[in-house]
């Protein structure tokens, strides 16, 4: 005759598992602590999301600011030096995408040889900053070396 000291499979079944009562509240804290978790990193992300949203704003912004203050160099650069004007003038613009005001201040501290151009573009929106440049335009020098009748 033959003893053996093992359970049979059923009861070492019924043994292992727990109870289906504390499995049920074991899964409802499961799924509390995967909301927490969730919302944690929602969250973070959330304020990731903003700050990259205003730096977005401010970027473009920039652009457009770099863009107007290049827009009046320019346009200062390419008239001739008797065009531009000694004094100061101001421009608003009110439209979109960039509402702002130029300031265009210029002066001559040598007579009739160089002008000294300030432009001041100050932004409508106060995110945006102001920026300023300033450039100097001589006048064009005449020259003869080609002439041959000239004294």
């Amino acid at each position: 005759m033959r003893i053996s000291l093992r359970k049979p499979d059923s009861v070492a079944r019924d043994m292992s598992a727990p109870s289906s009562g504390n499995r049920k509240g074991f899964v409802i804290v499961e799924v509390i602590v995967a909301m927490v978790l969730l919302a944690v990193a929602v969250t973070s992300l959330a304020a990731l999301l903003s700050s990259i949203s205003a730096s977005g704003i401010v970027a473009t912004g920039n652009a457009y600011r770099n863009g107007v203050l290049m827009n009046e160099v320019n346009r200062l650069e390419g008239l001739p030096y008797d065009s531009i004007a000694v004094g100061t003038a101001s421009f608003s613009v009110s439209t979109a995408p960039y509402p702002h005001t130029r300031v265009i201040t210029v002066t001559e501290p040598v007579a009739n040889m160089v002008k000294t151009i300030k432009v001041v573009i100050t932004p409508t929106n106060p995110k945006y900053k102001p920026d300023t440049t300033n450039f100097m335009r001589t006048k064009a020098r005449t020259s003869k070396a080609l002439c041959t009748t000239c004294a």
